[in-house]
């Protein structure tokens, strides 16, 4: 069954190679979501007026991999207590969040963020919201850490071959 879920995670560029190793992912692309303008560019988002996150098309096979299981990946990548932030870059475009286009998957998501807080002392401030909007992001984003390897991206090497390696039980 295929599902799909919208991630945001701080810059877009190793969130999307991350999730795209993770198995039953079937595609991700990179855009901006949730915000206040018609067709954003890159700069557009960066001035951080738009309201847009960075985020992560994410279609997967839900016979393979379970809402649960890619939420659990997706939070091994950032820090849910930070808000727009992420490493080393700053604004609201690079804040965290959940966005959903099944009313269901939002239960998921709330849930999921509960479990969550149990290990975190600082309250949660990832966002757990309806897709609003959503747009494609210029094509020199996707797939930018394969088409530049060694580029930037708040996400450390290791995490990479967890991806590739991460299986549910």
């Amino acid at each position: 069954m295929k599902k799909e879920i919208y991630l945001a995670g701080g810059c877009f560029w190793g969130v999307e190679k991350y999730l795209a190793l993770l198995e039953g992912v079937a595609s991700t692309e990179v855009g901006y979501a949730n915000g206040h303008a018609e067709n954003p560019t890159y700069e557009d988002v960066c001035t951080g007026v738009t309201g847009f996150a960075e985020a992560v098309r994410v279609a997967y096979d839900a016979e393979i991999i379970s809402l649960d299981f890619l939420l659990e990946q997706f939070y091994e990548i950032i820090d849910p207590t930070v808000k727009n932030r992420q490493g080393g870059d700053i604004g609201s475009q690079y804040r965290t969040g959940v966005y959903h286009t099944d009313a269901a998957d939002g239960a998921i998501v709330a849930k999921s963020l509960d479990n969550l807080q149990k290990a975190y002392k600082a309250p949660i401030v990832t966002e757990n919201l309806p897709l609003k909007n959503y747009y494609k992001a210029e094509e020199y984003h996707q797939k930018y850490l394969d088409k530049n390897p060694g580029g930037y991206c708040h996400i450390p090497e290791h995490k990479y071959e967890e991806a590739k390696s991460a299986a549910m039980s």
